[in-house]
């Protein structure tokens, strides 16, 4: 079975294969920070530590929200990506408070535009 490696939770959770790794957060309490789950706010971005050989390919949606050079430097949308494999996430706390604000104006925006 793979697992996932919660870097800055300090959690390591065996999954089954092709589980979404914000899904899987949210079930285990890995701690991945997260608003809508569906690649709109940007949120639940996670920098991959390792494996990056065993996920899904990147979504049309976490180039939008991330950009080419966030994704080439290893950064994914956990609610976009899927594991195939033993991977290692991390994220930042720091940045975290300004996450929310932009996740909430973007969510706010989608929300209008209905």
């Amino acid at each position: 079975m793979p697992s996932v490696t919660f870097q800055t939770s300090g959690k390591t959770i065996e999954i089954d294969k092709d589980t979404n790794l914000l899904r899987t957060s949210i079930r285990f309490e890995g701690s991945v920070p997260y608003k809508c789950g569906g690649g709109l706010c940007g949120t639940c971005k996670v920098r991959i530590v390792e494996g990056q050989e065993n996920l899904s390919k990147v979504m049309k949606k976490e180039v939008a929200r991330l950009g080419e050079a966030k994704i080439k430097q290893g950064y994914r949308l956990a609610c976009q990506t899927f594991i195939s494999g033993d991977v290692t996430v991390a994220w930042g706390e720091e940045d975290l408070e300004r996450l929310n604000k932009i996740a909430q104006r973007r969510i706010n925006a989608a929300n209008a535009a209905r």
